[in-house]
């Protein structure tokens, strides 16, 4: 089909103001106004016309009904907004649905004002068009459809109409947009022949509030004639959630003694409805108070805000002499502003009453008595207090300081946090004869600070009688250690030093006798009666009971109390060294190849347990009596080590070589220790020396010949 020129559309406009009167052409179908706005009386009167809403639909409203939004209200055939019943407050907005078969509209109503507006009905209803609707000579004539939300069955259900007056024969309505060809799909369709709007489920406002669709007229191949126009889908609220509170849980504190109207908290409930209108409207209010002492209405909710405060006397906030100082509080939020066919939804809030530190700690009594045997320590006395502040707070909690009667520093005092008691403590052992009677003066106050108007009386202070009780102490060496130094190998009987120990018991008259209580090596013996040390043995300081040249020892001092006491002593003994051990080598076997070119045999080290100056440097030599002089030959390398080589190639067989090696004491000592040269056959990088011949010794015959008489003899 090609495109109607502009002579064509004169034409057939022509033709239908030949067939349609002057007021058809001027008539837009839906509400001649569509906003108003009304200020709200002191009480709207049961009956009585509010304002009058003129509907047309161009056809004769034909089976007009009307549809409040709010449930105190109704419209009445003829257009009359009246109230069901005598109300005050209705909210922000309403909202009113008229529909016929050939159209339908919205008008709003925004209530606006108070209470103290006043004059008859007429002057306080006073209506303004704020949107004007233009009449535009258009084909597709399209109105808002207003839906109510959860809708019950049937389904599909006519929601609207589109009209088109100037639409050509066969041409088509086509409706897109989503709910109709995009997510979600299907929820309305449109009579591709009639214009009439369908909707196809139940639809939920809380999900999708407006659905924007558009309309176009097609030809039948579906080719766009007109459009596509908006046609606007509102979803028209309905009072289907109650309040939820979403935040708890709900946990508030004041202060005991706070002043009256004090804010403890705030609740806030949530209401999925339409917040402009009444089913979002909330008030709150308090259902029950637990526990209902000393005032069944101890606390307050703001209505509209939800704001928890205070409503008792200070002197009742008291939370020393309150039952319980936990409160909990039933919550009750309601929508429709409150009135009673609102929906309603609870919460819990517990409000707690803090504690101030409004009661100084006492001390039970004013003195206290311990008894401590000297010597000992650890707790000796618990001091209890009483305060009748919140114990799990830092008002109840207790310090406690030792104010006098402490010099030496022997107490100390702590808190156990269980019981809040002051746990008095002997931490330098007391000594009975130096004092047997001490008397401390302790204070105690709390964590956090009193409030201003309390104060520390004498209550808070206590005396401390602490009686030594006197116990046998043993005797004590002095000094301790006791320290000597010796050369070993002193002679047997020599005297040490003599070992001096008291009695601590100084009031009473003790005798001391002495005894060995470790000796490991044996080597030392003690007078019992006057405590002199001598040696029964040699002192060894190579000994392997000596520790860094010291050799150590305890002996016991035994008083004569019943029972006796004992005391320990320390004898530590520095062994000066004396050159009594000769060095020896190492190693002290070797092995060499009967062809070798490099004729060093061994390097060999020494060593000497005695401490210098009696030790290195070493002086390494072959025992040459018993050696030839041109096959062995010995080379120093430094103060300990010296290498040993062959002048000349030896047969394969086993040889023993006297090394004598002396240390650097004065006198000097030496030691003579045979070298053993094994001679191997290394052929093909084999090594073998299990063949060696017998042991051949180098000795010269007149040596021979002496051993021989010795053995003869």
């Amino acid at each position: 089909m090609q495109p109607r020129t502009p002579l064509v559309l004169c034409v057939l406009l022509s033709q239908v103001l030949l067939l349609t009167s002057a007021e058809d052409l001027d008539c837009t179908p839906g509400f001649q106004q569509k906003v108003f706005r009304i200020h709200q009386p002191a009480e709207f009167i049961e009956d009585q016309s509010i304002l009058n809403l003129t509907f047309s639909d161009c056809k004769g409203n034909d089976k007009l009904r009307y549809e409040v939004s709010s449930p105190h209200f109704r419209v009445n055939s003829n257009g009359s907004l009246v109230a069901l019943r005598n109300i005050t407050a209705v909210g922000r907005t309403l909202f009113v649905h008229a529909r016929t078969p050939h159209a339908e509209d919205m008008a709003e109503l925004m209530i606006i004002g108070g209470k103290d507006i006043q004059g008859s009905l007429q002057d306080i209803f006073k209506f303004a068009r704020t949107s004007p609707v233009p009449r535009q000579k258009r084909s597709i004539v399209v109105s808002p459809i207003l839906i109510p939300e959860n809708q019950r069955q049937p389904f599909p259900r006519d929601v609207g109409k589109v009209v088109d007056s100037d639409r050509p024969e066969g041409s088509r309505f086509r409706l897109t947009g989503k709910g109709v060809d995009q997510e979600p799909k299907g929820i309305f369709r449109i009579n591709e022949n009639t214009g009439s709007v369908s909707v196809t489920r139940t639809l939920d406002r809380e999900v999708m509030a407006t659905y924007q669709l558009f309309v176009e007229t097609t030809d039948v191949n579906g080719k766009t004639l007109e459009g596509p126009v908006p046609l606007e889908i509102i979803v028209i609220d309905q009072n289907d959630n109650r309040p939820t509170f979403r935040e708890g849980p709900y946990i508030g504190h004041v202060m005991e003694g706070s002043p009256t109207g004090t804010t403890v908290m705030r609740m806030t409930a949530f209401d999925a409805d339409d917040p402009a209108t009444d089913n979002a409207l909330l008030r709150y209010n308090i259902r029950q108070q637990t526990p209902d002492k000393p005032s069944p209405n101890m606390f307050y909710i703001d209505p509209e805000k939800g704001d928890i405060v205070t409503v008792v006397s200070p002197a009742l906030l008291d939370r020393e002499t309150l039952e319980n100082p936990k409160y909990e509080l039933i919550i009750e939020a309601q929508d429709m502003a409150g009135l009673d066919v609102g929906l309603t939804g609870t919460a819990t809030a517990t409000i707690v009453i803090d504690d101030k530190n409004d009661h100084s700690p006492k001390f039970t009594k004013k003195e206290f008595q311990a008894t401590v045997e000297e010597g000992a320590v650890g707790v000796i006395v618990n001091l209890t207090v009483e305060d009748k502040d919140d114990p799990a707070t830092g008002a109840w909690r207790a310090a406690y300081t030792i104010i006098n009667g402490n010099p030496g520093q022997s107490f100390e005092i702590h808190t156990n946090p269980q019981t809040n008691e002051g746990m008095l403590s002997v931490v330098k052992p007391l000594d009975y004869e130096i004092s047997a009677f001490h008397t401390l003066l302790i204070k105690v106050e709390n964590e956090d600070p009193l409030v201003p108007d309390v104060s520390y009386g004498p209550s808070s202070t206590a005396t401390v009688h602490i009686t030594v009780r006197d116990v046998n102490e043993g005797p004590v060496f002095s000094p301790d250690p006791m320290m000597v130094t010796k050369r070993e190998n002193i002679s047997v009987g020599s005297v040490l030093l003599t070992a001096n120990a008291t009695d601590p018991d100084s009031l009473q008259h003790q005798t001391i006798r002495y005894s060995v209580y470790k000796d490991p090596a044996g080597w030392l013996n003690i007078n019992p009666i006057n405590g002199t040390v001598d040696t029964t043995a040699v002192l060894d300081r190579e000994s392997p009971f000596v520790h860094n040249s010291v050799y150590t020892a305890l002996f016991l001092a035994i008083d004569s109390g019943n029972p006796p006491a004992t005391g320990t002593g320390t004898l530590l003994i520095t062994l000066e060294d004396v050159n009594d051990n000769a060095p020896f080598i190492y190693p002290t076997v070797a092995e060499v190849c009967d062809d070798a070119k490099n004729l060093s045999v061994v390097i060999l080290g020494a060593t000497d347990k005695d401490l210098h100056p009696n030790t290195d440097p070493f002086k390494f030599e072959i025992h040459k009596p018993t050696v030839p002089d041109r096959v062995w030959k010995i080379s120093k390398i430094n103060n300990t080590h010296a290498l040993v080589s062959l002048l000349q190639n030896l047969n394969k067989a086993n040889y023993n070589l006297p090394i004598m090696v002396t240390d650097s004491g004065k006198p000097p000592m030496t030691n003579i220790t045979d070298l053993r040269v094994q001679v191997c056959s290394c052929k093909n990088s084999k090594v073998d020396c299990n063949a060696a011949g017998a042991l051949r010794w180098s000795l010269s015959p007149v040596l021979l010949l002496w051993l021989f008489s010795l053995a003869c003899l």
